[in-house]
């Protein structure tokens, strides 16, 4: 796993960013990737020095696909509720955005009992934010 991991991370560093084509030279055109069709399109037709394409080779394995960079599954948590069905060994919260500062202080408290890890905020804000609940 560990293995696959380190594997997954270095194929990121590889994975070109795909933009869609003609995309540089019309602002109308967003940058989101569409596939080209056109007759005769040098990008459907992988001409080297054209954008690359969206191809299956670029996909990651298959054990780490969703996985958080530690290993973790991505799991978002909108309550406690939520939290207390999460498996600490293979699963990580990420607390939602629309969560506000008082029940994120909860999901913390007890994410912290139970030994699950959050992923989207970093220790120093969460030992931050339990400080203040403390202070009031």
């Amino acid at each position: 796993m560990d293995r696959l991991l380190r594997l997954k991370f270095k194929m990121k560093m590889k994975k070109p960013d795909f933009i869609r084509q003609e995309a540089h030279r019309h602002k109308r055109l967003g940058e989101k990737w569409r596939r080209p069709k056109g007759r005769h399109s040098k990008m459907r037709l992988k001409w080297k020095e054209k954008p690359p394409v969206v191809e299956i080779g670029y996909r990651m394995p298959k054990a780490v696909r969703y996985l958080h960079p530690s290993g973790l599954e991505d799991v978002l948590v909108h309550n406690v509720k939520e939290l207390e069905k999460l498996d600490p060994k293979t699963q990580g919260a990420r607390i939602a955005s629309t969560v506000g500062k008082r029940k994120k202080i909860e999901i913390i408290k007890r994410a912290k009992e139970l030994g699950i890890r959050i992923l989207n905020i970093s220790e120093e804000k969460q030992e931050e934010l339990l400080k203040l609940a403390k202070g009031e």
